[in-house]
């Protein structure tokens, strides 16, 4: 990506005490200010770093591109649990893989994960010659270096297939120092090139992140626990189970399971003890919030509420498990038999911090690395701990096997994980398929379902998936093209080194 302006946060800006980055604060680029100026100071360096994570969040490419949110809510409209109403405003390209046309979603993802990039290159190179104290540019560089990282991840995520079929498949291009308008724009690097650099990078942060003790109301802010977080799913993705548990157990020994009670609170306040990282919102900062227009299908104040649930998702939970208390038969006008999955709700406000990291996660993760490692009794313990705080059934593993409890910890991840961001990210990991299969009743036909509409109640046709092939009419298959998000024409246009 051939990168014309970097997006410098003036140094004039205003940084006021924040629950994530404040609109006061300039995330527009600037030339107002000479960059030696910008660089010279850590607390001015400081700013440029609060300036890349606001832009990360709080920046419209359009209504349906609400910042990073756009990246998780394209990943579960494209993957097996959620049902997109398809006359809603949003993600319907998503949900029936037609993505490449739209431009303003590629370009949306692309310019904001390379910007961030670009910035943490310069805060990475600069830092350490700039005026501050040792702990403070320490934290600075190291919470740089998990953004670039978190960056990365994402674009070899979703712009190639996973690490474990192909480490040497080209993914994207690779920076990893300033660019300027002169630079000429890389190729792209391998896969195992991408890798190399966010472990290098992570494993960097951790040791300079060591002495950082982040305040409980920034969990926007990067500390050891969410590098710790970040390394496990990279090496989950990367199939090194053995660290993958590792990491995940140590990002999550700090955060206790949310009470049952406060699973239906909407999932949307950084003071839940389950989350790790995310980002907060308030009235005058509320940008990221947008995403609660889609996900929301049960608050008044949602524009679009399109992210319904598809009815067999409800058939994956024992009714004793307290996030099956979240469905809802949808009998208002134009929403009938629809299947509402009521787990994110805007605050009283029209507000909602956007989660980036639970424990929860984490908790799947290393079930998971034990049971790919043969270790089938930790996994089962591991496991267990989560569904008895969320009241379900206990897992037991009788006469299972190994391949077994692991499609029931992936089955688990759908579960716990719905709406944030992991749907189509899973699918490419495990090379697994896209399954959207018609919901039947016990006679085999359409389901019908009881929905109470405000004349009373009703019998209809469970609304479910409407696309169950891709848009060539083939079925879905492991490993498509079509799982990944394409490049937009503007990479195309100015990078030559890209072009197929």
């Amino acid at each position: 990506m051939k990168i014309k302006n970097i997006t410098y946060i003036a140094v004039t800006a205003l940084l006021l005490p924040f629950l994530g980055c404040k609109k006061e604060l300039n995330t527009s680029p600037t030339t107002s200010v000479d960059e030696s100026l910008v660089f010279a100071k850590a607390d001015n360096i400081d700013m440029v770093l609060n300036g890349a994570w606001a832009y990360m969040h709080e920046t419209f490419f359009t209504y349906a591109n609400p910042g990073y949110s756009t990246i998780l809510r394209n990943s579960d409209a494209m993957g097996n649990d959620v049902a997109i109403i398809q006359n809603k405003y949003g993600y319907a390209d998503s949900y029936n893989y037609t993505i490449a046309n739209n431009q303003s979603r590629l370009n949306g993802i692309w310019t904001l994960l390379y910007k961030v990039i670009d910035n943490t290159n310069n805060i990475i190179t600069r830092i350490d010659a700039s005026e501050g104290t040792a702990d403070q540019k320490a934290r600075i560089k190291g919470q740089a270096l998990a953004l670039r990282a978190n960056s990365y991840l994402n674009l070899v995520t979703f712009y190639q297939f996973n690490y474990q079929l192909n480490p040497q498949a080209p993914a994207v291009p690779l920076y990893t120092t300033p660019t300027t308008p002169d630079s000429k724009p890389n190729p792209k690097a391998t896969l195992e090139e991408v890798y190399k650099v966010i472990i290098a990078d992570l494993t960097q942060a951790e040791e300079l992140l060591v002495k950082y003790t982040r305040p409980s109301t920034t969990k926007y802010k990067i500390n050891t626990d969410v590098v710790h977080g970040l390394l496990a799913r990279t090496y989950l993705n990367m199939g090194k189970w053995d660290l993958a548990t590792a990491q995940a157990l140590a990002a999550k020994k700090n955060y206790t399971y949310m009470a049952p009670d406060d699973y239906a609170n909407g999932f949307n306040d950084l003071k839940n003890s389950e989350w790790i990282w995310g980002q907060g919102q308030q009235a005058d900062q509320s940008n990221a919030s947008y995403s609660f227009h889609y996900l929301d299908v049960s608050s008044t104040s949602s524009y679009y509420y399109s992210f319904m649930a598809d009815p067999n998702f409800k058939n994956l939970f024992d009714a004793n498990d307290i996030r099956s208390k979240l469905f809802l038969w949808d009998g208002l006008p134009s929403r009938e038999g629809y299947l509402r999955y009521q787990k994110f709700k805007f605050r009283s406000d029209v507000t909602a911090d956007i989660v980036m990291m639970r424990s929860a996660e984490m908790t799947l993760i290393a079930a998971e690395g034990y049971a790919r490692s043969g270790n089938l009794p930790k996994a089962v313990e591991t496991l267990n701990e989560l569904l008895a705080a969320r009241q379900a059934n206990t897992y037991v593993l009788g006469t299972k096997t190994k391949e077994d409890l692991i499609a029931d910890i992936l089955i688990e991840r759908r579960k716990e994980l719905w709406g944030e961001g992991f749907a189509i990210a899973d699918i490419l990991r495990t090379q697994s398929t896209v399954v959207r299969k018609p919901a039947l009743g016990p006679d085999g036909q359409p389901l019908k379902v009881t929905v109470i509409t405000p004349t009373g109640p009703k019998e209809v046709f469970a609304k479910q998936h409407t696309t169950l092939r891709f848009p060539d009419d083939k079925p879905f298959t492991a490993n498509s093209p079509y799982y990944l998000i394409p490049l937009p024409q503007t990479e195309f246009d100015s990078n030559p080194n890209v072009r197929p």
